[in-house]
């Protein structure tokens, strides 16, 4: 397959595939990046092209799924092929892009749990931060999260906004097993494990809430550009909002 990349000032765009582009907006991670990326995204979403089919938000891109078919029939597109019709498209969008900025969206709370055994590392990285395990807490509670997006797993959410104080390295040796709900933290992202998997990430709490839960309209509860602030609770409280969403998935 021939790789095509179009230069259009603000952002590159390549070819994905036969199905896609993606949108390479810069090199840097950071929250206005997450946000330029936000703004062309919903900007995209209000006026899709011919064949638009999805997009999928990344650190730094953002990745616009097609129909070949429809986008080459597509009247109001111009290009020899669907790489030239879609990025010539993305390109005109950027006429309007300086006033598509939508509002940052409310925080989302997360109820997290920090501690014994449901953040086995917590205690570990108070060590190799030279902290008390209360100041950890405090910390990573007092910030607001970014979602720069969602991978690994259906609905694992990758937070940016960490303070760089928590910073720490991925545990030595993977878990072969890190329980759904689990957060983590590694250099100067947290993530939230929504599902039974291994992982790396050094794990300081858990959420009774569910990440991804095929039962819900919207499986995953957080998408790319969500803010998240993580809210302290103790076992007591672990166990009753965890008895509400086994009853909220029975009905």
């Amino acid at each position: 397959m021939d790789v095509h990349v179009k230069n259009v000032d603000a952002f590159v765009v390549y070819s994905l595939s036969e199905y896609a582009v993606t949108v390479q907006f810069d090199d840097r991670i950071n929250a206005d990046m997450l946000e330029r990326i936000r703004s062309f995204n919903a900007l995209l979403h209000r006026h899709p092209f011919d064949g638009f089919r999805t997009t999928v938000p990344a650190y730094t891109t953002l990745s616009v799924y097609f129909d070949p078919l429809d986008v080459m029939q597509a009247s109001r597109l111009t290009g020899i092929n669907c790489f030239e019709r879609v990025s010539n498209f993305l390109h005109g969008l950027q006429a309007e892009w300086s006033i598509a900025l939508a509002p940052a969206p409310d925080p989302t709370p997360i109820p997290l749990c920090y501690g014994g055994a449901f953040g086995p590392d917590l205690d570990d990285v108070a060590r190799q931060l030279g902290i008390a395990a209360a100041t950890v807490i405090e910390l990573h509670s007092a910030a607001i999260y970014r979602v720069h997006l969602i991978g690994f797993t259906p609905g694992f959410a990758y937070l940016g906004g960490m303070p760089k104080q928590l910073a720490v390295p991925r545990k030595a040796s993977p878990r072969n097993k890190v329980t759904a709900g689990s957060v983590g933290i590694a250099a100067e992202q947290t993530g939230i494990y929504p599902l039974d998997t291994p992982g790396g990430w050094q794990i300081i709490g858990r959420t009774p809430l569910r990440l991804f839960d095929t039962s819900r309209e919207q499986p995953a509860l957080l998408k790319a550009g969500d803010r998240v602030v993580f809210q302290a609770i103790d076992h007591e409280l672990f166990e009753r909002f965890s008895s509400d969403a086994d009853a909220d998935s029975d009905n």
